[in-house]
C-alpha cells in the first residue's frame, strides 16, 4: 500500500511570517510516524521523497481566513456546559 501524507495550510499564518506554514492532518499506509505538527513545504517534500510517500494537499476551507472561526473554542464550550 502506498503511503499518503495529508496536508493542509495552517489558518493563522501571516504573509512573510517565518513559521512553518503547513499542518499534517494524517498519514495513510506504511509505517511512517510524524512527531511534529507544523512543517515547511520543503520539509514535507523531503520526507515524501525519502519514504516514497505521496503528499495530498487538502483544499482550504471557506471563510474569511481571519483565524476567528465560526464559534467558540472547544474548551470554552466544555466549561460553559459544566458551569465552571
Amino acid at each position: 500500500m502506498a503511503i499518503k501524507i495529508f496536508v493542509r495550510e495552517r489558518r493563522k499564518v501571516e504573509t512573510g511570517e517565518k513559521k512553518p506554514r503547513f499542518r499534517v492532518v494524517g498519514v495513510s499506509g506504511g509505517d511512517l510516524k510524524i512527531y511534529a505538527d507544523h512543517f515547511r513545504k520543503k520539509e514535507l517534500e523531503q520526507i515524501a521523497q525519502e519514504t516514497g510517500a505521496a503528499i495530498v494537499w487538502l483544499d482550504a476551507g471557506k471563510g474569511k481566513r481571519d483565524g476567528k472561526g465560526k464559534g467558540e473554542h472547544k474548551s470554552k464550550k466544555r466549561s460553559a456546559s459544566t458551569g465552571e
